[in-house]
């Protein structure tokens, strides 16, 4: 089925240094965006992390450091690709939950706040889990019945993810093929960080999502508790998460 569009379309993967967002960097970033007309357009970047590799990582992507001491770093490409992403709607394989957070650390490393939450995101990962819960090579050999070559390069995942999509809303017919429904589908927490640390409650309440204080209004911890601040910023948070308890830290003393 093809899809039904009101913005261009972007499919992205990354394959990273590893799986910490807030210390961890991309090594290759793939992009399949679809056009209101139709057309595709595909661009994959390898990128310089300026940290090593593990070996253990490099099994699995297949990226050595030699393979990207000569690519440009993130902060070379962020502006291009900041502009790239504006107006349109993002989907990808468990991209809300690793690949839009690490994503959005690397564009505010770089200086540049891109906005996610104006995007309407979609994981096909979440629909698969919601609807048959497997892998990417395993939803793809269910929905498009072929062996997926090259799993886990950034590029294959890509139009790997834009296949099983398609695939997805012929096999579902309940399925709405509306980017709007679809991203409210496939999203089981409303993140205001994009690490998912702090959530919105059925009130619009931002609430804290791990630790003691899970469950708890993220404003009400702040408040009665200024020490939890302190050590947020100090811990190993991404610099969003910490943006958005900064931010709702001055909302709580107002």
């Amino acid at each position: 089925m093809q899809l039904n569009i009101k913005n261009p379309l972007v499919f992205f993967d990354v394959e990273t240094t590893g799986l910490d967002i807030a210390t961890d960097r991309i090594v290759e970033i793939s992009i399949l965006k679809l056009f209101l007309d139709g057309q595709e357009e595909q661009k994959t970047y390898r990128v310089n992390p300026t940290i090593p590799i593990p070996e253990h990582v490099t099994k699995i992507h297949g990226i050595t450091n030699a393979d990207v001491a000569n690519s440009p770093v993130f902060g070379d490409i962020a502006k291009n690709l900041a502009t790239y992403l504006t107006g349109c709607d993002i989907v990808g394989y468990n991209s809300i939950k690793f690949d839009v957070p690490i994503l959005a650390e690397e564009f505010l490393r770089a200086g540049i706040s891109f906005d996610f939450h104006k995007c309407k995101l979609v994981d096909v990962q979440n629909i698969f889990h919601k609807m048959e819960q497997r892998t990417l090579s395993a939803a793809y050999k269910f929905y498009c019945e072929k062996d997926m070559i090259n799993a886990h390069s950034a590029a294959a995942d890509v139009y790997a993810t834009y296949e099983i999509l398609k695939a997805q809303l012929d096999r579902y017919p309940d399925l709405p093929n509306d980017v709007g429904q679809l991203s409210v589908f496939s999203i089981h927490t409303r993140n205001l960080d994009y690490a998912g640390r702090i959530i919105l409650d059925e009130k619009d309440v931002p609430v804290i999502n791990f630790g003691k204080y899970k469950g708890r209004p993220a404003r009400e911890v702040l408040a009665i508790d200024p020490g939890y601040y302190s050590w947020i910023m100090t811990s190993n948070f991404t610099l969003d998460t910490k943006r958005v308890f900064t931010e709702l830290r001055l909302q709580s003393k107002t």
